[in-house]
């Protein structure tokens, strides 16, 4: 059974950093794509970054980019999302997903994604 746990999340000010883990209890962790996405209130659920398994592909929303670094520790098994400059609009719950396929394509739709965790709250006051 997969299981995905999401920390780090919090209050923060606008201009102000974070950096959220996904602490992620699957064997295939280094071969798999994984992602993070968020919910914001009366929005649909966005894509926030993903990364390969290898580490060697990566991809960002237009939103976030720049500002957001996605990052993994193949022996930790964790995943990392590096949130910098946030904004009033960053506010969201995000989550952590990962496929159940082999490979490395970095799939930007949720649908890509079999296993979801619980979701930490991000907050960010201006």
């Amino acid at each position: 059974q997969v299981q995905l746990v999401e920390s780090g999340g919090g209050l923060v000010q606008a201009g102000g950093s974070l950096r959220l883990s996904c602490a992620a209890s699957v064997r295939t962790f280094s071969r798999i794509t994984m992602a993070w996405f968020r919910l914001a209130p009366g929005k649909e659920r966005e894509f926030v970054a993903a990364i390969s398994g290898s580490g060697r592909t990566t991809n960002y929303a237009v939103s976030v980019r720049g500002r957001f670094s996605i990052s993994s520790d193949n022996v930790k098994n964790t995943l990392y999302l590096q949130m910098n400059s946030l904004k009033a609009e960053d506010t969201a719950v995000y989550f952590c997903a990962a496929r159940s396929v082999l490979g490395d394509i970095v799939a930007t739709s949720p649908i890509a994604y079999d296993y979801w965790g619980r979701g930490t709250q991000v907050t960010v006051s201006s």
